[in-house]
């Protein structure tokens, strides 16, 4: 008997065991991540980022394997969204347009909160632009992480960050992120806060309106940052813009725009002659880094390339261009 009751406690115990370790097993299985599609499914409060992923057919992407980031706008973001475009409902959008807002969101590299930096990132999404060159989107990281200049501009701001996926991680936004034209990246970047003024000081121009738009483009606009148009001023003698004759703001402006191309940095070429929007050369060197010699013959470096708009492109330069009066 005393044999039968140690066997049959050994056989309790193994079976405890067992019992245990499954337990253990499911709770492990449990915690595992998940990919980015089926987290979205499990948030009821981004099920219409999930309808319109299973609409633009990129649901099956963010489930794959990989190392995605997404910016993950809320039920509130989409029917703002929707709003703002006059659609009565998601099925209303064009599926061609929602795929490239959706892609408009996804980064191909994983980028944890700790790792984002001020600066320029690729999307997936393409404008009408570049059949190539992706849309750039532009992460300002301060107290928040702000996308694009925040809401008023087309962006967002990351409300929710760092959920943890198996395919890359989500940042939970509140705005769904539009395709970015010229004025939408110049408004973005502080840095290019004079040029904003500039190019809306006189509204009669119109020039931020067709910068915005598609007529004349894609555009090709070599932007002078704050310092270079600081430096401007000062080289002119102008007290400021408002100090500077409406017609040579403008021509000015139009100097640094080229219409009907969207010239990446890799086509530009040592010697190159570029006619502009106001109907004035400059000349591309390549020697010592690109620059542009202008009407002028004053010489300025190209600092920051190819920031993909839908519209068009922008290259940075530290010198405001000066044509011919």
């Amino acid at each position: 008997m005393k044999t039968i009751k140690i066997k049959l406690f050994a056989l309790l115990a193994l079976c405890t065991f067992l019992t245990i370790s499954c337990n253990n097993d499911d709770d492990n299985a449990s915690q595992e991540p998940q990919t980015i599609a089926a987290i979205a499914k499990s948030n009821p409060n981004l099920s219409s980022l999930v309808a319109a992923l299973k609409k633009a057919e990129l649901e099956t992407t963010l489930n794959s394997s990989g190392t995605y980031t997404v910016f993950a706008p809320t039920n509130a973001a989409f029917s703002a969204f929707l709003t703002a475009n006059g659609y009565a409902n998601l099925d209303a959008v064009p599926t061609a347009a929602l795929k490239e807002v959706l892609l408009n969101h996804v980064l191909v590299t994983k980028v944890k909160s700790a790792d984002i930096a001020t600066g320029y990132v690729k999307t997936l999404a393409k404008g009408s632009a570049s059949t190539s060159n992706t849309i750039s989107m532009y992460i300002e990281k301060g107290a928040a992480v702000t996308i694009n200049g925040g809401k008023t501009n087309g962006g967002a701001v990351v409300t929710t960050a760092d959920i943890e996926a198996s395919n890359g991680v989500i940042h939970v936004v509140d705005g769904v992120i539009g395709l970015p034209t010229i004025v939408n990246h110049a408004i973005a970047n502080k840095n290019f806060t004079t040029l904003v003024a500039a190019l809306t000081y006189n509204p009669a121009s119109g020039f931020a309106g067709v910068l915005s738009g598609t007529v004349s483009s894609p555009f090709t606009v070599f932007a002078p940052t704050n310092t270079a148009f600081t430096s401007f001023l000062t080289e002119t003698g102008y007290s400021g813009l408002a100090a500077i004759p409406a017609n040579i703001l403008e021509t000015t402006l139009k100097y640094h725009v080229v219409t009907g191309a969207n010239v990446q940095s890799t086509a530009l070429t040592n010697g190159q002659v570029v006619t502009t929007f106001a109907s004035q050369n400059f000349t591309i060197g390549l020697t010592g880094g690109a620059k542009i010699t202008d009407a002028s013959d004053r010489v300025s470096n190209i600092v920051v390339v190819d920031v993909q708009c839908s519209n068009g492109i922008i290259h940075a330069i530290d010198k405001v261009l000066l044509p011919e009066f």
